[in-house]
């Protein structure tokens, strides 16, 4: 057996126990490539007699077409397997169940907001929401701010133009109620609120909140105190304690911040106070028989205090390792 021969027979040999397509994609390289067996026996044809290199050269190329055959035709007996051993894993038992969706939750602060608005709702309090984009009137002018109010500065605030701006406060909502409803009423109103703050672990330039306001006959820091016990209670428990102190704000007159009693210390949750006579009478409201008392807070505030949390950024960085505890 010359060379050539004992090159097609080894040849062969590997193509009839190759396994896979990739396998006999690397004999027929190994062979019959550029650079292969059989194809550098070409360059032997130079050595030979003139008179036998056409016969030799026509052996080459019926080597190379008979190989050329075989691994077509292995080729395809190959691939039809694997075809069919896919298909086999891929097969799908349509008469299985599907696969179970998975279910997402609930995010903290929607679930915070909630249990607000459940809770006030079952105190008598109707929850009506506010534009994100308010006017400056019902954000700032309505809301008896001095014109030298360090909120007026534009680096507190995030103008749209000369009479718009993403709210500050949902304590906006007071002058549009005021504006179309007549007393009594009992108003609370949750949503997102925007400043210009250098996010850190306790401020964030969007941050949501929760305000409370009513105006009746009589209404006086009894029924705030009262009002703002209960809505404790309900948030952290019934033998929580509230505590006043004296505190200044433009839309309230007199203005607190109030504390509960968490943990052996008293922590503050927000402001309050009876709204300003000034408010009431710019909607044409008679402040000799009506009356009223506001209060908000921020609903980070309330789930922080409850979950120990102490970075205000995690509730709006979508890190599935803190959402999920929650």
């Amino acid at each position: 057996m010359d060379e050539l021969e004992k090159l097609v027979s080894e040849a062969e040999s590997e193509i009839g126990i190759a396994q896979s397509t990739a396998e006999l994609v690397a004999i027929e390289t190994k062979y019959l490539g550029g650079k292969g067996s059989v194809q550098a026996q070409l360059r032997a044809i130079g050595t030979l007699q003139k008179e036998e290199r056409p016969a030799y050269g026509a052996r080459i190329n019926s080597a190379k077409e008979r190989l050329t055959d075989f691994l077509e035709s292995r080729k395809a007996d190959i691939s039809a397997r694997e075809i069919a051993v896919r298909l086999e894993a891929e097969k799908i038992d349509v008469s299985l169940p599907g696969s179970p969706m998975r279910r997402g939750s609930r995010h903290p602060l929607t679930q915070t907001m909630q249990r607000v608005k459940q809770s006030l709702i079952g105190l008598g309090f109707d929850c009506v929401e506010g534009p994100e984009l308010e006017d400056y009137q019902f954000n700032f002018a309505a809301l008896n701010y001095p014109e030298d109010h360090p909120a007026f500065d534009e680096q507190m605030t995030f103008y749209v133009d000369s009479d718009h701006l993403l709210r500050t406060q949902t304590t906006a909502l007071q002058g549009r109620i005021m504006r179309t409803q007549k007393p009594p009423f009992r108003i609370a109103t949750t949503g997102r609120c925007f400043r210009y703050e250098a996010v850190d672990a306790t401020h964030h330039h969007s941050f949501h909140q929760v305000d409370v306001f009513m105006v009746d006959e009589g209404v006086s820091l009894a029924d705030l105190k009262g009002t703002l016990k209960q809505f404790a209670s309900k948030m952290f428990g019934g033998d929580v304690q509230v505590r006043f102190r004296p505190d200044f704000f433009p839309f309230v007159e007199p203005g607190v911040d109030y504390s509960i009693y968490w943990n052996d210390r008293w922590l503050e949750l927000g402001g309050a106070g009876l709204i300003h006579p000034n408010i009431l009478e710019a909607h044409g409201i008679d402040t000799e028989k009506y009356s009223g008392f506001a209060f908000g807070l921020g609903i980070e505030r309330i789930h922080m205090i409850q979950n120990g949390v102490s970075d205000l950024r995690l509730y709006l960085e979508n890190d599935l390792r803190f959402l999920a505890q929650f």
